[in-house]
């Protein structure tokens, strides 16, 4: 192991300077100081341990001590090495030496063997022989391991800080004497080379955290070692069974996976399925008498087909502002839930999370809340396939996950409050106030219980890519063959102005290089983005012999910097806002859908987009109401691959397709602010509703506020029905709000290409023909009244009638006044025949649980959804309830 490091002359002074400073850390075995090697002190101790047979795989045990001593001089006198002496109470137990692995030991190994990095640190320890058994010294038990750990502390502190050891106590950079200081060596990696052949340092090694890099050969003079060669990062060490568990994959890999957190998502999860699937019809909790007995617990039994039918003649409905007491008895698992509801219009509960409790029905006790146990015991009920069941139950698992990760950084004040978000709103921040909110939504869907299922996430791929964690990621990008490969634009777009605005001249010129530089010419490709987890589990993966022959080709990162949207797929560019929003295919499992994008969709995507654009700006009525489109413009989809050549449609050819959409920055005028639609439904963790906030920070009445949301929101929609037999899919998440000092003042819809429908016969350009669903006039209704009514506004209304804000009579009030202003305003559009009734006694009961529970894995039929849908009787339409009489 004798090598001749470089020297540097060290003054006297300097040198007794050094050898008074101590480094102390708290282990398991007590405190262990790290303290300057003294080679005239040391030689002696030095050379009984060299000597000893456990050293043997140092090669030093035939040194004299005149030759330890010039060993010792020499690592003392070094630019690029250090020895240090271990002591417990005082007694000498380790030595350790630190070096610089590019200027000695490792300097001599190939780049394509080892990389050097910045802030490497190599490392060496000899730990003293342990006293012969029976002997007069005892052994000390851990002391090894202690060591070891004590070596890491050390290497890897900062010289600024404290070693911030837990092992047993807080670590100390003084002295334990109370003398000075000695800082750490400040590490961002340690490396180690010891002998191949000795287990006993490789198993320390390794719990310690170091990672096998291979088996090298290592120069010592003229003497060649085979070393394993073995790299530790601090997260390794923190994560490791000597480190702090501090690591991210430390003992505490999922923090939030804990008791009080997992109690509040389990207590809003149930709640809110109680409350959908009793506004699904799937069973009815009845009204608690005072003992709190439910005076008809028949209701407990009442099966899917059942409820339904009763429900068919749309009973009267029960409508309270004030939480009364309920029960929903399930005699078949034996189990009651007791809770306190509000009721509104459209059979809306708002459950007061706090009341529930959940208890066995005989001979009684309480039960934690659970709700995947609900599932199971609500199974008679809900009907769920057998072989589905599982995957219901791993969706409504990743939903429970998500929302005790959402709640801790709500705890944590990483999410800001509903309060901070309408602070944000007005400031001048306008991207990042919008992607602000985004990030902040915690509830996902409003009508789906198990609705953040995200079926392939893995929880680092959750910490990186879930869009309430607000980060950043670079998309991949592909090479995909012209030939297999067609990309579409829409008017005013091309394939060079595409690419000339999307990607910057340096992308362009190194995706261009990278193919040149395999022989390749950039002529014969296309350009694909793809997600980061896409690319690692879906593109290497399943078409790996696409890769492999060429027909795809990957060409890294781009530049810009995106955060995922509310839709998972979709990417908003932070690095450059005005640029255009990218969607593309994760195909991960999500909520009833292999979440990709159908290359055969996207072909026509502009077309279709084009065709809307051209219907509502070419429409004085929402040209004045300010209604907007976010346009897809383009996109790319790749069909060269095995799976397009199979006999039957497969989910394996939505995995490689993207779109780009117009970003709403670039469309806002000075003052105005984006947020999406989905916030209006969002609370924070203590229960404040972002609405509520945004109304009282605009100044204006309630009613005024709401009036405005309407005629930017509904009346545009309404219209597009009522005018041009056009249907969009207008829930939270696809309306991008434009607000002007908190107030709403327009709309842009967004998700055209997938989502919009023509429910008439009227004539549509050939491409845009997929777009076509014939349905009769009741159930063009259901384009607002499910959609827009069930589907957004009974939520906000609860809200706003829970909160004290507005009640729900006069809510729905005003929703029949915007209503009414557009029939008062288009007398033309109500036509001879009854046409489209907008205020029908009632309308078909459309449920989206039951589709999802009927097949959790592709809940609708995408080419004709009227024909998918679900119903359960009738809803009493709100707005008869409220008209002046």
């Amino acid at each position: 192991m004798t090598f001749m490091p470089e020297s540097t002359p060290e003054t006297a002074a300097g040198s007794a300077a050094r050898l008074a400073m101590r480094f102390a850390t708290t282990t398991r075995v007590g405190t262990l100081t790290v303290e300057p090697a003294d080679p005239a002190r040391d030689v002696a101790l030095m050379h009984a341990w060299l000597a000893h047979p456990a050293s043997a795989f140092w090669e030093m045990g035939d040194l004299t001590p005149a030759q330890v001593r010039e060993y010792l001089d020499h690592v003392a006198a070094s630019a690029a090495e250090d020895g240090w002496l271990l002591r417990r109470d005082g007694a000498p137990v380790a030595y350790c030496e630190t070096y610089d692995p590019s200027r000695v030991v490792l300097d001599t190994l190939p780049p394509g063997i080892h990389r050097h990095l910045p802030g490497d640190l190599g490392m060496h320890v000899l730990i003293a022989p342990a006293p012969p058994a029976g002997g007069p010294e005892p052994r000390i038990s851990g002391l090894t391991d202690a060591v070891m750990a004590a070596v890491m502390r050390f290497c890897l502190t900062d010289g600024t800080a404290d070693d911030g050891a837990r092992d047993g106590g807080s670590g100390d950079r003084a002295g334990a004497d109370g003398g000075p200081g000695l800082a750490g060596r400040g590490a961002l990696r340690v490396v180690v080379e010891p002998d191949a052949r000795n287990l006993a340092i490789h198993a320390k090694n390794a719990a310690a955290g170091f990672r096998v890099v291979g088996d090298v050969d290592v120069v010592h003079g003229t003497h060649t070692k085979r070393a394993r060669l073995s790299v530790c990062t601090r997260d390794d060490f923190a994560a490791s069974p000597l480190g702090d568990g501090t690591g991210p994959l430390g003992t505490e890999p999922a923090a939030h996976l804990r008791p009080a957190l997992a109690e509040a998502a389990h207590r809003h999860l149930v709640a809110k399925a109680i409350a959908e699937f009793t506004h699904e019809r799937l069973f009815l909790p009845v009204a608690a008498d005072p003992a709190g007995v439910g005076r008809d617990a028949v209701a407990g039994r009442m099966t899917g087909v059942a409820a339904g039918a009763a429900a068919d003649a749309a009973p009267t409905e029960v409508t309270h502002d004030d939480p009364r007491p309920y029960v929903l008895v399930l005699d078949e698992a034996g189990v009651t839930y007791h809770f306190a509801a509000r009721r509104y219009p459209l059979e809306h509960w708002v459950i007061d999370e706090a009341s529930l409790r959940r208890s066995r029905t005989v001979p009684g006790g309480s039960l934690p809340l659970d709700a995947l146990e609900l599932v199971a015991e609500l199974q008679p009920l809900l009907q769920i396939p057998e072989h589905l069941l599982p995957v219901y139950l791993e969706e409504l698992s990743a939903t429970l996950a998500g929302a005790m990760a959402k709640r801790e950084r709500e705890l944590l004040g990483v999410a800001p409050s509903s309060d901070v978000l309408t602070e944000r709103l007005a400031g001048p921040d306008v991207p990042g106030a919008f992607q602000a909110v985004e990030a902040a939504m915690t509830e996902g869907h409003p009508g789906f219980v198990a609705n953040n299922g995200r079926i392939g996430f893995s929880l680092s791929d959750y910490r990186a890519y879930a869009p309430e964690r607000g980060g950043r990621l670079r998309l991949m990008w592909l090479a995909a063959r012209r030939e297999h490969t067609h990309l579409s634009a829409g008017a005013g777009w091309s394939e060079r102005e595409l690419y000339g605005t999307q990607l910057s001249g340096a992308e362009r010129a190194a995706f261009a290089d990278r193919l040149a530089g395999r022989g390749l010419d950039p002529a014969d490709y296309l350009y694909l983005p793809v997600h980061p987890w896409q690319w690692e589990h879906r593109v290497a993966i399943t078409f790996a012999a696409d890769v492999a022959r060429g027909d795809l080709v990957p060409l890294g990162p781009g530049a810009d910097e995106y955060q995922p949207q509310q839709s998972i797929r979709t990417m908003f560019d932070v690095t450059r806002p005005d640029r255009h929003y990218v969607k593309v295919a994760t195909a991960i499992q999500n909520m009833g859908f292999l979440r990709g994008l159908s290359p055969r969709y996207m072909r026509d995507t502009p077309a279709v987009n084009d065709f809307v654009h051209d219907l509502v700006t070419g429409d004085e009525t929402l040209r004045a109401a300010g209604f907007g489109l976010l346009r897809e413009v383009a996109a790319v989809g790749y069909t060269g691959d095995v799976y397009h050549r199979t006999p039957a449609p497969n989910p394996y050819r939505k995995m490689l397709a993207a779109l780009w959409r117009e970003s709403p920055v670039p469309l806002l005028a000075d003052g105005e602010r984006v947020a999406t639609m989905a916030g209006l439904l969002h609370r924070d963790a203590s229960g404040r509703a972002l609405v509520t906030s945004l109304i009282r920070a605009s100044g204006l009445p309630a009613r005024d506020w709401l009036r405005h949301y309407l005629d930017a929101y509904l009346y545009p929609v309404v219209h597009c029905l009522l005018a041009h037999d056009l249907a969009f899919m207008p829930h939270g998440e696809n309306l991008v709000l434009v607000l002007r000092d908190h107030v709403v003042r327009r709309v842009f819809m967004k998700d055209i290409g997938e989502e919009v429908v023509m429910l008439s016969d009227r004539a549509l350009p050939e491409r845009v023909e997929r777009i076509r669903d014939v349905v009769d006039d009741e159930e063009k209704a259901l384009a607002v009244f499910t959609d827009v009514f069930d589907g957004v506004l009974r939520h906000l209304s609860g809200i706003l009638a829970a909160d004290g804000v507005l009640g729900a009579a006069p809510f729905w009030r005003i929703v029949g006044e915007v209503i009414g202003r557009h029939r008062d305003e288009h007398p033309d559009l109500a036509g001879p025949g009854p046409g489209v009734d907008l205020r029908a006694e009632t309308f078909a009961h459309s449920c989206l649980n039951r589709l999802q529970l009927r097949d959790t894995t592709n809940m609708v039929n995408l080419a004709s959804q009227s024909s998918s849908l679900i119903y359960a009787g009738r809803l009493r339409n709100p707005l008869r309830s409220t008209e002046p009489a």
